[in-house]
This record gives C-alpha cells, structure tokens and sequence, in this order.
C-alpha cells in the first residue's frame, strides 16, 4: 500500500496533469467554435454554387460529357486527398480515418485495383506517418501551410494541383477521404468523388432553367464556374475535417479532465484515510505510555 507521502506526489501530479487537460478543452472548444462557425458559414454558398453547375450542365446537355473533367481518366491509377490531423490527443479521430481508409482498399482490391495504383495527396503528419508506415504511395504531402492556416486560396491551390494531376491522363479518377462533421458528437469519415465531375454534377437536370438568359452565354459561366466548384468542395472537406478534429479533442479532454477529476477524489479518500490511521496508531501509542507510565 502506498504511503501517505507517495500518495500526496500522486495527487499532485494527477492535479498537475488535469490542469493541462482542463487548458487543451478550453482551447479545442474555441478553435472548435471558429472552425464550425466557418463550417456552417460556408455551407450555403457550396450548395448553391453546386446547384448551379448542375442547371448549367443540364442546360448544355451532352456537350458537358466531351469535356476532360467530366470523363474517366485514360489511366488505371486513383488519386486520393486524404485529410487528418497533425496532433494527436484528438480520441478516434485518425483511427476512425484510418478504418475507413482500410476498409476502402479492400474495396478497391475487391475490384482488382492493387495497392501500388493508388496515390495519396496528404493533408495532415499522422495520415503521412500512417500511409509510409504501411509503405503507401505519398504522391505530395502537404505541409505548408499547417492545415489549420489553410485558407480558400490555398484550398484552391490544392484543388488546381489535383486537377492538373487528373488531366495528365495517369489516373482514371480523384477522390476525397475527409470527416464530414454532422454534430458536436457525430463526425463520419468518408471517401467522395472529386474527379471526374460528372458523377456529383452533370447527371442531375431536374433544375434547369431553359428560360434564363443568361450572359455571356451558358458555356462561358460553366467554365468558369466549374474551378470555383471544385475550390469550394475542397475548402469545404477542409473545413468540416478541422471541425472534427477539434470536436473530438474537446470532448477527449473532456473525458480525461473528468477521469483526473474522479482519480483525485479516490486518492484523497485513500490518503485521509491513512492519514486518520497514522493520527489514531499515534493517539493509541501515547495512551498505551500514559498507562505504562502509572
């Protein structure tokens, strides 16, 4: 059994550590705040811009399936931008990626598409320290800016660089593995299509509108519009992934704040107890010489 000394330095360092953690949830739960309230923010925007990609490539029909972005690639490779965190002490978060990462290659190799055809753009040193440590293919890994000061120009960056990827013809299409944040208790990692476009966009036409003038023309606006659509959906992944992240760091600390909280309770009762018997065992040593003494 642990003396009361021992116990004492135990309770201290429990203190000590709970202090950190009770630091790291203050400041999850602000950057938490920051990044959801860019999150929501930016939500409206990427819907309405994709609506009107879609009513766009309804309205120019089968000329949009002629177009580079909108077609399979001639390659037999898949991109994958793949988003994580660069610190840990954020509980499931990475594994939860990591999971569905494994399980999305058993689905590819399911298919017949080994794992040397698969390249990875990585956003984040845990997805990179995963990735090599499984000897996957790290086309580009993205460091500078640290995720958390990527803003919509270096999201855009990103976005070009992939294209650019795609158009090269090695690879027949690009996804994105990101935590899409649904609440401040559910984040759900997931593999979306990026490239080619045709899969999110061109094949719904329930929204055109034949009776809009529009101007220069159609054809002038799609093109122009469709970099800013593939920009917003990966400043988007971007974002709600930083959601995520500091979502479950905050309530990851708050879980060890708590634990610190009940283990300092239990070695105060420990440590009062012996306390009070090392009082009593002194109490009864002096009565017993008292009444030797008489």
């Amino acid at each position: 059994m642990a003396s009361v000394k021992e116990l004492r330095v135990r309770i201290k360092s429990v203190g000590n550590i709970k202090q950190i953690t009770r630091a790291m949830e203050m400041v999850s739960s602000t950057k938490l705040r920051r990044f959801q309230d860019r999150a929501v923010a930016s939500r409206p925007y990427a819907e309405e811009i994709a609506g009107l990609v879609s009513n766009l490539a309804a309205m120019l029909g089968s000329d949009v399936a002629d177009r580079p972005l909108f077609k399979a690639g001639a390659g037999d490779k898949i991109c994958v931008l793949i988003v994580s965190s660069d610190r840990g002490l954020c509980g499931a978060y990475n594994s939860n990626i990591f999971a569905a990462l494994e399980a999305w290659l058993r689905e590819q190799k399911a298919q017949g598409i080994d794992e040397g055809q698969i390249d990875f753009f990585v956003y984040g040193r845990k997805a990179f320290q995963y990735l090599s440590k499984r000897s996957l293919n790290v086309e580009r890994f993205l460091v500078e800016p640290p995720l958390e000061a990527v803003d919509f120009g270096q999201a855009a960056q990103t976005s070009n660089e992939l294209v650019q990827t795609f158009l090269t013809g090695a690879y027949s299409r690009v996804e994105i593995c990101y935590t899409a944040f649904q609440s401040m208790v559910k984040f759900v990692p997931q593999f979306v299509p990026f490239l080619p476009v045709e899969n999110q966009a061109a094949e719904d036409d329930g929204g055109a509108a034949s009776d809009v003038i529009l101007e220069p023309d159609a054809e002038t606006i799609f093109d122009s519009l469709i970099p800013r659509f593939l920009e917003t959906r990966i400043y988007n992944a971007l974002l709600e992934s930083l959601t995520s992240e500091y979502a479950s760091r905050r309530a990851s600390m708050k879980a060890a704040t708590d634990a610190a909280t009940d283990m300092q309770k239990a070695l105060r009762g420990q440590y009062n107890r012996l306390r009070q018997e090392g009082i009593t065992k002194e109490l009864l040593d002096l009565v017993g010489g008292t009444e030797a003494q008489k």
